[in-house]
Parts: C-alpha cells; structure tokens; sequence
C-alpha cells in the first residue's frame, strides 16, 4: 500500500475542490438562471442570484409549451423501462448459475451487440414496429430498449461471485426458481440493482432520439424532445431554456444522490459473497 503524507493529501484535496466547483457552477447557475427573467439574464452587470425571483418561467413551460404531456410521458416511459431491470437480471443470473447447450455461444453473441452502434439497427427496428402497429405508443417507445447487452453482462458478472451454496440450499427446502430468484438472488444483488437503477433512470429520463423516430405525434414527445422544440421556438429566451433545463436535470440529480453510494460498491463486481 502506497503511504501518502498529509501535504500530498492536502493538495490532491484542493484539486478536488476545485475541480468539483468547476463542475457543479454551471448547473448552479443554470437552476439559478431559472428563476430569473431574461432580460436579466442578458443583462451585461448581472448578478448570481437573482433580483427578483420568479416562476413565470416554469408557468409558461406548463401552461403554454405541454411540458405537462412531455413530463407524464417521460414518467411513463423511465417506469416501463424499469421492467427491463429484471429482464436482465434474470438474464444475468441463468447465464451465471444455469448449465445449457449453447451458454456460452450466447453469452458471446450477447455481448457482440455491444459492438453494434443502436443507430445502424433503428430503420429495421422502426420497420418492424410499424408493421405490427406499435408507432405511437408507448410500447413502441419502451420495446426496443427493454433490455441490454451492458446490463445482462454486469448482472451476469455479479451473480457469478455469488455462491452456488445460497441457491442449492433453498431449492432443497422446496423453493422454486421464481422464489430462488426473487426471494434469494434480487436481495443479495441490491448494489447492481442500484446501478442500473440509476442507468435505466437516466436512460428512460433523457431518451430523446427514439421517441423522437417511433413517434410523430406530440402527445407522445418526452421533455427531452419537448426542450429541443423549446429551444427551437424560443431561442432568444434564455431563462425559458434555462427553465426547461433546470427541470429535466434537478431528478437526475436527487436520485443520483440518494444513491451515489450504491455506485462503487456496485461496479465493485469481485467483491459480491
């Protein structure tokens, strides 16, 4: 183990520091922009806070723009995908803890669609949805990012450090797989959960191309498409973007930390007993 003095701890704490500063003003500002009207904004003397704290911005987004339709749609959407989460989980467990013909052949076909960029498969994709019907709907949106090649891989990774003895010992007191699987299995995985939790949200929350393809109708739009009409319609106001900024990043940012400390542990995949 390398023996670090204060000094040196001292000084890679203030590079932290400052480094973290340099990362969060901006979002600072941005939330603090939003409260502002946009002439003080475009203000040449201005201040940080606010002179005159105001919501007519946010009122505006929902009374004017549909941010109300595009926010119930992302609430939606990051909900649906949610089911993914156990899709790849159960996934990840049959291909570390199950024994059947082809495994690995499919774990590597599995993981070879990580090399794939997803815009060479939206045509054929969109293809296929519009011809059972599925454009404009919120299956449509959901469907094709159900489940992941990332996702199966880090649930795979994790329950393959898992004893075998945990499983075998409930099956021999009757349990079935389900059972093992929700009742034994999910409890033992709950920092990977919280990882993909976090990456399922953050997915679902800023979907934006997607939506954008499969669906024409703006009654489907999510608030990241609803921010770029908004941007679009309204380039000249600045607190209004801020606004509509503000709003898709401030739950990112609660859940983010709610569970920051989910994250080190869960990507600490070796560790799992």
């Amino acid at each position: 183990m390398i023996n670090v003095d204060k000094k040196t701890k001292l000084v890679i704490g203030i590079v932290l520091a400052v480094w973290g500063a340099m990362t969060i003003v901006p979002f600072f500002w941005m939330i603090l922009a939003a409260f502002k009207t946009n002439a003080e904004i475009v203000a040449v003397d201005q201040n940080l806070l606010p002179e005159q704290w105001t919501f007519e911005n946010f009122s505006i987004l929902f009374e004017r723009l549909n941010f109300d339709v595009y926010f119930i749609n992302t609430v939606i959407i990051t909900v649906l995908s949610f089911i993914g989460l156990f899709l790849n989980a159960m996934a990840g467990f049959a291909f570390a803890h199950y024994d059947f013909k082809g495994k690995e052949f499919l774990f590597l076909m599995v993981l070879a669609t990580m090399m794939i960029p997803g815009q060479v498969t939206m045509i054929p994709v969109y293809l296929i949805l519009n011809q059972i019907g599925l454009t404009n709907t919120y299956l449509g949106i959901v469907l094709p990012s159900l489940t992941s090649a990332f996702g199966i891989f880090l649930f795979r990774q994790f329950f393959s450090s898992i004893s075998e003895e945990f499983f075998e010992a409930a099956r021999l007191d009757g349990a079935s797989e389900f059972y093992v699987f929700f009742r034994v299995a999910l409890p033992l995985s709950t920092p990977i959960l919280a990882v993909q939790g976090i990456l399922t949200f953050i997915g679902g929350w800023n979907s934006f191309l997607w939506p954008l393809i499969i669906a024409n109708d703006q009654r489907y739009y999510t608030l990241s498409v609803g921010l770029q009409l908004l941007q679009g319609q309204h380039a000249s106001n600045h607190a209004l973007q801020m606004a509509g900024a503000a709003f898709m990043v401030i739950p990112i940012l609660i859940i983010f930390i709610a569970l920051q400390k989910y994250i080190l542990t869960g990507f600490d995949i070796s560790g799992g007993k």
